[in-house]
């Protein structure tokens, strides 16, 4: 049996994420090993948006994949382009983590519960512009780093809060450090958020079967809706937009209900719409929302995404902003 090569990034959620998919991978019958790759966004302190958004950490790994150093490739979906990959193809979609945001702030508040000025750190303009839609009177910093990195923020002090993926802290069994599991009234995730996308080759017909095994067709046509409606508001996976699509019950049977928000880091632009579609046509559904969204003013989101900074609606400018860290 020829071992099947995964490429995956070195940080701990990565190989965590992709020690996952190849557990499930083996218990079909299949050999599998890891294959670390460094990536641009693995080495740079830059903020994700000026390097590209977070297209970055998919670069490197999608071109190990076309050369052929590994047979395939796991990355966190929401930070995968919408645009298709040529000579790629996503193989699998396998079951979904808790899509929601998750706040780990000091002595264990909640979102309510921190005081006006309270400083809470996220990378991602999604999460400020929603965090100021709020109007909680919170100060926005952005900070990068691990999952280590950015808690440590907390720890030691520099930040009330931070917002991070619950899937990234379950995958890690790090849930008890969460203080608030963010309701999606509230903040709703990225596109494609807790959920990860297995690929390979488009002429890999033995690992296209083989990915065929683990994938979710449940989960596949609901980040396809997601997905959809990012790539008609053209926006980029790191503008500030959040997407939730999930089944539910109709009268004629299952249909996809996805919900999104469009807004900006300075809270003059908060928009929140939804819809309800054919099961069996997610990315129609995704499409005509992101129409709706466009009609009612986010065509502004076409313009590359400001990076995220100190930021309030009225909370007191009272601390140093939080410098970004290496990636590990």
């Amino acid at each position: 049996m020829t071992t099947i090569r995964l490429g995956t990034r070195r940080s701990a959620l990565a190989t965590t994420q992709s020690g996952w998919v190849a557990d499930l991978l083996r218990r079909r019958g299949h050999d599998v090993e890891l294959v670390e790759i460094v990536t641009e966004g693995d080495v740079s302190t830059a903020p994700l948006a000026t390097m590209g958004g977070t297209g970055v950490f998919a670069a490197a790994i999608r071109k190990a994949l076309l050369s052929g150093e590994v047979d395939i490739a796991v990355h966190s979906l929401k930070d995968l382009p919408t645009a298709p990959e040529d000579g790629l193809v996503i193989g699998a979609v396998p079951v979904r983590e808790d899509p929601r945001d998750a706040l780990v702030a000091r002595d264990g508040l909640t979102l309510g519960e921190l005081p006006t000025g309270a400083v809470v750190g996220t990378g991602s303009p999604r999460r400020h512009a929603q965090l100021v839609a709020l109007g909680l009177g919170l100060e926005v910093r952005a900070i990068r780093g691990n999952v280590d990195t950015r808690i440590g923020h907390v720890t030691t002090g520099a930040c009330d809060a931070v917002v991070l993926a619950r899937a990234g802290l379950a995958r890690l069994g790090r849930t008890g450090e969460i203080t608030e599991t963010i309701d999606p009234l509230q903040m709703l995730p990225a596109p494609g958020q807790g959920a990860l996308a297995v690929e390979c080759r488009a002429d890999d017909a033995a690992m296209t079967a083989a990915l065929g095994e683990i994938d979710d067709p449940d989960t596949r046509a609901c980040v396809a809706a997601e997905r959809a409606l990012l790539a008609e508001l053209e926006a980029g996976c790191s503008a500030p937009v959040g997407a939730l699509a999930e089944i539910v019950e109709g009268e004629d049977g299952e249909e996809i209900s996805l919900r999104a928000f469009a807004g900006d880091t300075d809270g003059e632009l908060e928009l929140r719409r939804s819809l309800v579609g054919p099961m069996d046509d997610p990315e129609g559904v995704g499409r005509r929302l992101a129409r709706i969204l466009l009609d009612d003013g986010a065509g502004v989101l076409t313009r590359p995404p400001v990076p995220a900074t100190r930021h309030t609606k009225s909370a007191p400018q009272s601390r140093q902003p939080v410098s970004a860290d290496r990636p590990s």
